[in-house]
């Protein structure tokens, strides 16, 4: 009768012991802020932004260039002119003012939306990526390096770069 028991004590031992060996996932990690600054699709996004940046900033400062000068005009001949015209200029730099608000806040949506189509379909392949390389190697997760606080076990950012091509 003990040596039964001790059997299956055995027994049980080791079926759950392979359960807890088999329950264990495989973890790897990847630095996907450094495929990200190091890939060349995401350095043309930025150059594009940058120019659009720009040119959004030129046409801001040429509107407020214009209106500093409408202003400066319309202080100098103020005295000289009725109080219907002073008025209407003081209308009409509210106008400018309130256009070059608007400006400001439309340009720099359009900056964010611009960034996100321009970077959307970028991490879509990368996450694409590191998935395939991922499930290659028999990983069960990847997670991003970045996030954790301990990196000891298997790095798969060469690997996710190889197979980006760069």
């Amino acid at each position: 009768m003990m040596k039964q028991f001790k059997t299956l004590l055995i027994a049980t031992i080791a079926f759950f012991g392979a359960q807890t060996i088999n329950a264990q996932a495989k973890v790897a990690h990847v630095d996907v802020n450094e495929i990200m600054t190091k890939m060349p699709a995401i350095l043309d996004a930025q150059k594009q932004l940058q120019k659009l940046g720009e040119t959004y900033s030129a046409d801001y400062n040429t509107m407020v260039q214009e209106y500093q000068a409408k202003i400066k005009k319309y202080d100098a001949e103020a005295a000289t002119q009725s109080d219907a015209i002073n008025q209407t200029r003081q209308t009409e730099v509210q106008d400018m003012a309130k256009r070059i608000g608007e400006f400001q806040e439309n340009a720099q949506k359009e900056l964010q939306k611009k960034e996100g189509d321009l970077m959307k379909p970028i991490l879509e392949k990368v996450k694409a990526s590191i998935a395939k390389v991922g499930k290659a190697k028999g990983f069960q997760y990847v997670l991003n390096s970045a996030d954790l606080l301990l990196t000891d076990g298997p790095d798969l950012t060469a690997d996710v770069k190889k197979d980006l091509g760069f």
